[in-house]
């Protein structure tokens, strides 16, 4: 039950390595005029990288990061890293944050002030919390992984129970966006008595589930319907490719930043809110290299792979074995309130995801996309604060 305080502290002979493989980089070739159609552009990424190596400012950042609580801790086995940020409000809840792929704890950075001090923000301090953010099994510092089923969602999550027990919360929120939604409903699910409730984004339907149907549904979902559609059909070669041969990939994403750098980068392209052209248009460049460099220099490329892997066998074993119903309608009867949040890139579609009509709050906006913590803060902070407002 050991919790170590931790500061990221990468040496400079890593640092010299990651420029020197960076200035190295062997390009391909591009065919003319494909654009973003086949991956990411070679001239666009070319400049990124060169950024990345010249004008980014890695001791900057890791100076930023260490300004906020870290620790680690061992849970069944497997090393834990997480940011405990406290607010200064004594009745605030405590809130625990779980991020999902491509990402990191870097991702929520922008919502940490607002979240436990409200009052210095604009906002009211009865809706202050006090932040817990771990960085899931294989990713960032809680890599390496030192055994096989870290990427079941369920481990995470009676891990998160453990956690907040060591934590001495004994009442908590959750929020959680992409695989970290999942891990939400779950903690609702299998720590009902302590959760208040479960906050969502990044929800969607089963990659390789049916396509939807669209006749009968509203423009607005009937557009959420045609990006999933077109999602299936040419946007889940990530998801095949680490859901069935990680380690294969792993060796390229271990070995080389700027197929690291590609990797991610594609995914804030096509996930991130539509009317941004290119990733540094919908997300702060910086915070996105720093994800990304935390990605590199943990080499958690290749472990989230295989936890992405192990995560997606647990997934289809437990569809097979679901009777008829969305998880988010079966977490609802059984467990805590759960609120959903809905950006403008998302394609979760209510009619789909709740067909009971049981989730107590649903909000569409539309700005943001996949990552709103880094898009739109202002609108995450807002709505997880209504959504907890009435549970506290």
């Amino acid at each position: 039950m050991n919790i170590q305080p931790f500061k990221i502290a990468i040496s400079q002979a890593d640092l010299d390595n990651f420029r020197d493989r960076l200035a190295r980089t062997r390009w391909p070739n591009q065919l003319p005029g494909v654009g973003w159609s086949r991956g990411v552009p070679v001239e666009y990424l070319k400049d990124l990288a060169e950024y990345w190596r010249t004008d980014y400012d890695w001791h900057r950042h890791e100076a930023k990061l260490n300004e906020f609580p870290q620790y680690t801790t061992e849970i069944d086995g497997q090393n834990i890293h997480f940011l405990h940020v406290r607010s200064p409000e004594p009745d605030a809840l405590p809130l625990i944050l779980t991020h999902g792929w491509p990402s990191s704890p870097v991702e929520f950075l922008k919502v940490i002030g607002p979240l436990t001090n409200p009052s210095a923000h604009g906002g009211n301090p009865t809706d202050a919390f006090h932040v817990v953010i771990p960085s899931l099994p294989g990713y960032g510092f809680s890599a390496p992984v030192r055994k096989v089923g870290w990427g079941n969602l369920f481990r995470v999550a009676q891990a998160w129970v453990e956690l907040m027990s060591r934590l001495g919360y004994e009442r908590y929120a959750v929020q959680g966006t992409d695989v970290g939604s999942g891990v939400a409903l779950i903690l609702g699910m299998i720590d009902a008595q302590r959760v208040v409730g479960m906050h969502l984004t990044g929800t969607g339907l089963p990659p390789f589930g049916p396509s939807v149907e669209l006749e009968g549904l509203s423009e607005a979902d009937r557009a959420r319907g045609e990006r999933f559609n077109a999602f299936q059909a040419d946007g889940t070669g990530y998801l095949q490719i680490q859901a069935t041969r990680p380690q294969t990939l792993a060796y390229s994403l271990n070995d080389s930043p700027v197929g690291q750098l590609a990797w991610i980068v594609e995914k804030f392209q096509a996930w991130t809110d539509p009317a941004a052209l290119l990733p540094e248009d919908a997300v702060d460049r910086d915070q996105l290299l720093t994800n990304v460099s935390i990605y590199w220099f943990t080499g958690s490329g290749a472990s989230s792979a295989n936890a992405m892997y192990e995560g997606m066998q647990a997934f289809r074993a437990m569809v097979a074995q679901q009777s008829q119903g969305s998880v988010a309608q079966q977490s609802e009867q059984s467990g805590p309130p759960t609120g959903v949040a809905v950006f403008a890139t998302d394609n979760t579609i209510r009619s789909l995801f709740d067909p009971g009509n049981r989730i107590s709050h649903w909000s569409e906006f539309d700005r943001g996309g996949h990552f709103p913590a880094m898009e739109v803060p202002d609108l995450l902070v807002s709505d997880v604060q209504a959504f907890f407002s009435k549970l506290r």
